[in-house]
């Protein structure tokens, strides 16, 4: 049975996606070897302690790359967020980063589709 996302968890999981998001944004294009990266979602566990964080990265080719950087920084970001979020959570959550490849999705139905 697929367990339905509290109130709760929603309201967290949309506060930090903003929040990953400033993080993510204050570090630069730079910082990620020039590809653009943003989060396009959240969903946080019912006990709030793991957050995964859902990233697009253009261009795509550097997504591993990026998703590396990511994985490797995820103390200091989960840091930055503590610092941010630490007024309203009591625990900051662990993080782990996926790619969300919808985009990608989008862009090969169009390829499709153009035939």
């Amino acid at each position: 049975m697929i367990q339905q996302e509290s109130t709760r968890q929603l309201k967290v999981a949309s506060q930090l996606q903003r929040d990953m998001a400033e993080i993510i944004r204050s570090k630069g294009m730079a910082f990620f070897g020039g590809a653009l990266v943003s989060v396009s979602g959240v969903k946080i566990s019912p006990d709030l302690s793991v957050a995964k964080v859902y990233v697009s990265i253009f261009p795509s080719a550097k997504a591993a790359e990026v998703m590396k950087t990511l994985e490797d920084n995820s103390r200091t970001l989960r840091g930055e967020l503590g610092v941010k979020v630490a007024k309203q959570l009591r625990i900051v959550p662990e993080i782990a980063f996926f790619l969300d490849s919808s985009l990608d999705y989008v862009e090969h139905i169009e390829e499709l589709l153009k035939k």
